[in-house]
């Protein structure tokens, strides 16, 4: 057991400093936001890369016996993530262009889905992607909500930082991305409450999921006010949020997280839920800076390591799974891209302001990688697929800033109508 905690806090050590490090030279070179840097760097603790080069070391630093405790650590972050996401949660955003919203945001989900019901059948005959036990309805809905999520928390701190939240552009792309991801989750609480499990078993997954989230909006929302009044009460004379209000928080996201994971669903979504319910004002502002610096800084960096050591890219590493790999690529960047600017066009965005919008909902990022350690974990897909949409996340995530510079930045600052870029964390 001590060894256990040596290995620990040595592992730590490794993760953070490459994380920051990897995080820095993308920043600093390539224009990147911190935690994309942060993706490649798990990655690279891998057996992808230093696993590759330095076998004998990277077992010695990783063995197997302590996964548990990073994966304890990363399921943590992970949740705690997704809490932080539903604090930003900005219902607003959908009173000001919710129809065309819609628009874009259905048509970025029906072309991925689209794709997914031409493309699954192949990829199912290609040995080590999905279980065995996967059906062709679970690897559909699977492969659709990968292809249709979108890195809404990127694509929200983009947005924000380079002053577009009250445009045309930020409101209809943060709208869209909302209603994506939302509709993602659903679809992969359905894969998740079925696969694997009897009909009467995903059905009570299924309905619990709907009591469990009408509970929470209907009633625990109600139940919240005091909490808000007092942290507002706090603020005005001056005092920072209590620890008692901070544990009471604390408390509540930890049964959140068990009552969804108990249910079948999964325990990120008790934390989104209780992020997106929780009474605006002092109380989110005061809980996301005590809990978003050590989330992002200590445990995220968890979930991208212990995402990293399941990632084998050397798995794609013959011609017919490198095919696949592009394959899916080449379709993800198409059917979300092209669908989400095809439909601003539509809705009467002019193209600058369409190229924009598809440039920012393509972009995976973090969802992506949740989405598919929860299928991994599930059993839905195998680890050569997991690698194959691990590689599709980083690429897609690289391309949505560079990408959104060319179509957009570059014109808006001509007119004057975008505020200077800065770098995004």
């Amino acid at each position: 057991m001590e060894q256990l905690s040596v290995a620990f806090f040595l592992q730590m050590f490794c993760i953070l400093a490459t994380c920051r490090l990897v995080g820095w030279l993308g920043q600093r070179y390539l224009g990147q936001p911190q935690v994309v840097g942060e993706m490649i760097a798990g990655v690279l603790l891998g057996p992808s890369l230093f696993g590759l080069f330095f076998p004998e070391l990277q077992a010695k630093l990783f063995p197997p016996e302590t996964k548990g405790t990073l994966y304890v650590g990363a399921q943590l972050g992970v949740g705690l993530y997704m809490f932080l996401v539903g604090l930003g949660f900005r219902t607003e955003h959908f009173k000001h262009s919710a129809g065309k919203a819609a628009a874009v945001s259905i048509s970025g989900m029906l072309a991925p889905f689209a794709i997914a019901v031409i493309g699954t059948p192949f990829l199912m005959q290609v040995p080590g992607l999905f279980s065995p036990d996967a059906t062709r309805f679970h690897a559909t809905l699977f492969m659709g909500a990968a292809i249709a999520i979108t890195a809404f928390p990127m694509l929200a701190r983009i947005i924000h930082e380079r002053g577009l939240s009250h445009t045309a552009l930020g409101t209809l792309s943060l709208s869209a991305g909302a209603i994506d991801d939302a509709t993602a989750w659903c679809v992969l609480a359905v894969v998740l409450a079925s696969f694997g499990a009897s009909a009467s078993i995903a059905v009570t997954a299924i309905v619990g999921g709907i009591v469990f989230a009408a509970f929470m909006i209907f009633v625990m929302r109600r139940l919240l006010i005091p909490l808000g009044r007092r942290a507002e009460h706090d603020r005005a004379i001056g005092k920072p949020l209590s620890p008692v209000l901070l544990a009471t928080v604390l408390m509540l996201f930890m049964f959140t997280a068990y009552v969804a994971d108990a249910i079948g669903l999964h325990a990120v979504f008790g934390g989104f839920l209780l992020g997106t319910i929780m009474p605006r004002g002092a109380l989110t502002e005061q809980l996301r800076k005590q809990l978003e610096p050590v989330t992002v800084v200590l445990l995220l960096p968890m979930f991208f390591t212990f995402s990293g050591l399941n990632t084998q890219l050397t798995l794609v590493s013959n011609l017919e799974l490198l095919g696949v790999a592009l394959a899916i690529l080449a379709a993800s960047v198409l059917a979300k891209l092209g669908a989400c600017w095809a439909a601003a066009r539509l809705s009467g965005q002019d193209n600058r302001t369409a190229l924009g919008i598809g440039a920012l909902m393509n972009a995976r990022g973090l969802m992506e990688l949740i989405i598919i350690n929860i299928g991994l974990q599930a059993g839905v897909i195998e680890p050569a697929l997991f690698s194959i949409l691990v590689l599709m996340a980083i690429v897609t995530t690289l391309m949505a800033s560079p990408l959104f510079e060319i179509v957009y930045g570059r014109e808006a600052r001509k007119r004057g109508d975008l505020g200077a870029a800065q770098p995004v964390d």
